[in-house]
């Protein structure tokens, strides 16, 4: 298998620390979710990757190899960090005919990406007709087209619409599940939750969290309930023995505090108090992001240093 190793990567531009000694294993066999506020370091680390920066010091190896001692490199990586790197002359078929041979690739692939990526129909129109989405997608179709067992993808859904959404999400996992090697870096949490097994969250460029996703959102959750009973006077008696708060919500219904749907179940069971609804709430990927980036970021609002928001399990 291979894997992406960073070992304490270092990148100063002048006085300026990008990525500061980081240090973490993208493993294979899982999405990996690359966060980080605005200036974090994301684009840069993988940019020294790719060999396209060099770094101050530390290493950056896939499959325990520097990117730019590979002689194919498509054929290990598949990289998409600029959606508008396709020269706009060319068409669709010809950008991906371009690589596929200075990569030793057969002609047959770039076909097989275009109908994989759903530019089949428009593989003889120009680069430059194309709309952001359409670009994205292309990216998408370079980076298949040496069938790398390493992905790294830079906002991968920018420009996408919601079709292509459910796409990128299919393709991600299928990736994963074939063994490979996939990180995706986005400011999309909700796409982020929906599709990434494990977590990278840099801040200032360096490494905050290196953790399964449901690790980090149950870190930075605490235990809530919402219910709705029949007989919420008794249910809220019997909670407050168990030494947890029961308050009023909207539409009749109520939150316990500091306890989870299993503790108030077998409360209301032993009791005979009638249940009609019965949630774990825990808080979203975004908002436990943002409890852990709030002194990180380069440009916040005040209101965004606020975590309110929380959503049903």
């Amino acid at each position: 298998m291979t894997k992406i190793e960073l070992t304490a990567l270092t990148k100063e531009y002048g006085g300026t620390r990008a990525v500061d000694h980081l240090t973490c294993t993208v493993e294979p066999g899982r999405v990996t979710g690359f966060l980080g506020p605005n200036g974090a370091g994301k684009s840069t680390t993988m940019r020294l990757v790719l060999g396209l920066d060099r770094p101050t010091s530390g290493t950056a190896t896939v499959g325990g190899r520097d990117y730019t001692t590979l002689d194919t490199p498509l054929r290990t990586v598949g990289a998409l960090l600029d959606a508008h790197s396709a020269h706009p002359s060319r068409t669709a078929r010809d950008h991906l005919r371009f690589l596929a041979a200075s990569n030793r690739i057969p002609a047959a692939r770039v076909d097989e990406v275009l109908e994989e990526a759903g530019l089949a129909p428009v593989a003889r129109r120009r680069v430059r007709t194309f709309s952001l989405g359409m670009r994205q997608r292309l990216g998408v179709a370079a980076a298949l087209l040496g069938d790398p067992p390493v992905l790294m993808l830079d906002e991968p859904t920018n420009g996408l619409d919601p079709e292509g959404f459910v796409w990128m999400r299919q393709l991600l996992r299928r990736l994963a599940g074939e063994g490979r090697t996939v990180l995706m870096s986005s400011h999309l949490m909700n796409e982020t939750s929906a599709v990434a097994d494990h977590l990278v969250v840099l801040g200032r460029g360096r490494l905050l969290a290196d953790v399964g996703t449901a690790e980090f959102i149950d870190a930075h959750s605490t235990p809530r309930v919402r219910v709705r009973t029949s007989d919420p006077v008794r249910l809220r008696a019997s909670m407050a023995l168990k030494g947890h708060r029961m308050r009023e919500d909207e539409g009749g219904r109520w939150l316990v505090d500091g306890a989870t749907a299993e503790e108030v179940g077998a409360v209301s069971a032993r009791e005979g108090i009638p249940v009609l609804e019965l949630t774990d709430l825990r808080v979203s990927l975004e908002d436990a992001y943002l409890a852990l980036t709030a002194g990180a970021a380069e440009f916040a609002a005040a209101s965004a240093r606020t975590v309110t928001t929380s959503q049903e399990a």
